[in-house]
């Protein structure tokens, strides 16, 4: 920037913030001509340091003629003037582009203490439908809100331009609402007649049986059904632009194919679309605005296929590989009784599940089973019952008719649908401390506030019963359970500790699986079978700060967000690794994700890939992107109408390693400290006998029954 121009932006600036300087005067005139020249030097370097430019270019040279805080004042604005014009501005590809600006601004964009696009310019054509890409983490969420909220300067005021965010996650406090209030409570100025009109178009109908009722409860519609909900809205508050964030969540192909007719027949509404699906950018999109690494924002005319091939790095928006990120999964633990990785460990028989208040089941008579070597990939169109199976499958919820079998001790990793409800308690912590406090008590908290696993009170009068009791001796008496304290293994199955109501601890007596479900006990041995898995599972790691780091670091996290960082800062990828890292804490042996594609790049999806190839557990998927579950998934089971049929090729059997799987004989804790791990001894019928006698005199001499000298 040369003197002179320096000079008359000096002047500009001096005449805007301090008018009462009388810059004819010869003197100051030419104390303001030596700023110039300094500030023409420092532009050039583009050195723009705070301190140099106010205590030794600008302010010292301004104070004898101007009070300190005016001067600071024209300090000020010179620097921020300077700063903006010396920055080299991008060509816009679009310039000469025919059609109606809607925004042409240059801009900056911080979250926190990061930068995430500097002096840039976003530049916005009516009719036209941008994809806006860029890697996990980059800012692409944090720009469309940022527009949304009125964040971006020099962004059109509300009043000239109509823009609208559109969400899948519909507010919690709208939940209840049916869809005609919902609609009503965020459109006040339209009737209720336009707004059944509007919905009628976009599919919602009368029926009470249809998926999407227009009557309904927001509640009561899936993923994909929100997500029309939302554009409806949208169109019903007349935006001149549609932002939208990963708009292709939790739809089916049907619902996708009808997405992609109705952005493109809008003519009048420009679209913003962030999305990881690169088939739908190539089919929609007009342009994509791509975040550079120089923190700016560029314009390239044309679909995704169009840019990749001028910009060949970006092939990886195509791929499926871990070749720029890898993740890791923990191998799970041994099972007794599973040698091979083919072998069911888990079973549901005719299962039928109907909501409260329905008179139709979403799901009837499901049969299916899964083991440690199933890749199987759900799939059927939106509100079918996807979702509802797999919460049964994984204990969320219970089944009216039929029955669900699981092994004892295995252990399953659910990821929902809609992910950050894992996380919507925690926004304040970091993900270090969500995993930590997770299982902090011994147990996974989370999955202990399901429904399924709270006593009723029903089931709490039913534990409370007398129930009569015969003694090795013959003897019977009448006594009432008042805990369960450990287990062991039968021939077939577990037996439990039973600590009787009033009994000292030598009363103590062992009682079978089967017993204790008839007496109402089912819950409790279900907590305690997972207690002693979960247990299993944590034995070779400490929850510390160090050790959840790196299991975070395993899921692609860096230190920088896994521990110092607060989770309501973090990306949508980023949040969604963070569940994933929580749920495989404890080595499940099946890991369930519903829609696990949703916000993940495409270097996440392939690194998300190959993690499940290498994994030595069972892995299930619902999801919509058939690209990720065709390349992992052999079997399918295709849910349609509530019914289920199983197609496709079930994983290959093979043998289990016992000798690689064994827990370590020893692990290391956060402070270098060396901790044996002990191991349960299998012990011969003869063995068990004379340990039975043992524990038995050590009672009656008042000692405790399960000390390590037993063994």
């Amino acid at each position: 920037m040369p003197p002179e121009v320096c000079m008359a932006a000096i002047l500009e600036t001096v005449s805007a913030t301090a008018p009462s300087l009388k810059v004819t005067d010869a003197t100051i005139g030419a104390y303001l001509e030596y700023i110039a020249a300094m500030v023409s030097s420092m532009v050039e370097d583009l050195y723009f340091d705070d301190f140099e430019w106010k205590y030794v270019a600008v302010c010292p040279y301004l104070a004898p003629f101007l009070p300190e805080a005016d001067a600071v004042s024209v300090c000020t604005a010179l620097q921020a003037r300077c700063f903006k014009e010396s920055m080299p501005k991008d060509a816009a590809e679009d310039e000469d582009e025919e059609g109606e600006d809607l925004c042409n601004c240059e801009f900056s964009l911080g979250y926190g203490a990061k930068i995430l696009l500097n002096n840039t310019r976003l530049h916005l054509k009516r009719g036209k439908r941008y994809g806006i890409c860029g890697y996990n983490g980059c800012g692409k969420s944090t720009l469309m809100r940022a527009i949304a909220n009125g964040q971006v300067d020099n962004f059109p005021p509300p009043d000239v331009l109509k823009t609208v965010y559109v969400e899948h996650d519909i507010q919690s406090a709208h939940e209840e609402m049916s869809l005609v209030d919902y609609v009503c409570a965020v459109t006040p100025d339209r009737t209720r007649e336009d707004i059944m009109k509007c919905l009628n178009e976009f599919g919602f109908v009368e029926d009470a049986d249809a998926p999407a009722c227009i009557h309904a409860k927001v509640t009561g519609l899936s993923g994909g059904w929100k997500m029309k909900l939302s554009l409806a809205r949208a169109m019903l508050q007349n935006a001149d632009i549609l932002l939208l964030d990963e708009p292709t969540n939790h739809l089916d192909v049907a619902n996708v194919a009808w997405l992609e007719n109705f952005l493109t027949s809008q003519t009048r509404v420009t679209s913003c679309i962030i999305t990881h699906d690169s088939g739908f950018l190539d089919r929609v999109v007009t342009h994509i605005i791509h975040y550079e690494d120089n923190r700016k924002l560029k314009n390239y005319k044309g679909n995704l296929s169009a840019f990749v091939k001028r910009v060949p790095r970006a092939k990886s928006y195509y791929e499926l590989t871990d070749e720029n990120l890898s993740f890791s999964f923990p191998e799970p633990g041994l099972l007794d009784g599973i040698k091979s990785k083919g072998k069911a460990i888990i079973k549901m028989d005719n299962c039928t599940f109907t909501y409260p208040g329905k008179d139709k089941p979403t799901v009837r008579n499901i049969s299916l089973q899964a083991s440690l070597s199933s890749r199987v990939a759900v799939i059927g169109p939106n509100g079918a019952g996807k979702s509802t199976l797999i919460k049964m499958f994984c204990g969320e919820t219970k089944p009216q008719a039929g029955t669900i079998w699981r092994h004892q001790n295995m252990r399953i990793a659910y990821v929902a649908q809609h992910a950050f409800h894992h996380l919507e308690k925690h926004l304040d912590e970091t993900p270090n401390e969500y995993i930590q406090w997770r299982y902090s008590s011994g147990e996974d908290r989370e999955a202990n506030e399901q429904d399924t696993k709270k006593l009723t009170k029903e089931e709490e009068e039913e534990m409370q019963k007398v129930h009569v009791i015969r003694g090795e001796d013959g003897t019977v008496q009448k006594l009432v359970v008042e805990a369960l304290r450990s287990r062991r293994k039968s021939k077939r199955s577990y037996e439990y500790e039973v600590k009787w109501l009033n009994k000292s601890e030598e009363h103590n007596t062992w009682l079978s699986r089967e017993k204790l479900e008839e007496m109402g006990w089912s819950k409790m041995v279900q907590r305690l079978d997972q207690q002693e898995a979960l247990r299993l599972g944590l034995a070779a790691r400490p929850l510390t700060t160090k050790f959840v780091e790196k299991q975070l670091g395993d899921m692609g996290l860096e230190a920088e967000f896994a521990t110092h960082s607060r989770i309501r800062g973090l990306s949508g990828g980023q949040k969604v690794k963070v569940v994933i890292a929580g749920a495989m804490w404890n080595n499940p042996h099946i890991l369930v994700m519903d829609e696990p594609t949703n916000y993940l790049d495409r270097d996440s999806l392939g690194a998300l890939a190959g993690a499940i190839r290498k994994y030595g557990g069972g892995v299930v998927l619902i999801s919509h992107n058939r690209e990720f579950t065709d390349a992992l998934c052999p079997e399918r089971w295709v849910v349609d109408n509530g019914l289920l049929v199983r197609e496709g090729e079930v994983a290959a059997d093979e043998k289990i390693d016992m000798d690689a799987n064994q827990a370590p004989d020893e692990v290391t804790d956060s402070l270098g400290n060396v901790i044996k791990v002990k191991k349960e001894k299998k012990l011969t019928a003869r063995e068990q006998k004379k340990l039975e006698k043992k524990k038995a005199e050590r009672r009656k001499a008042g000692l405790p029954s399960d000390s390590d000298e037993d063994w």
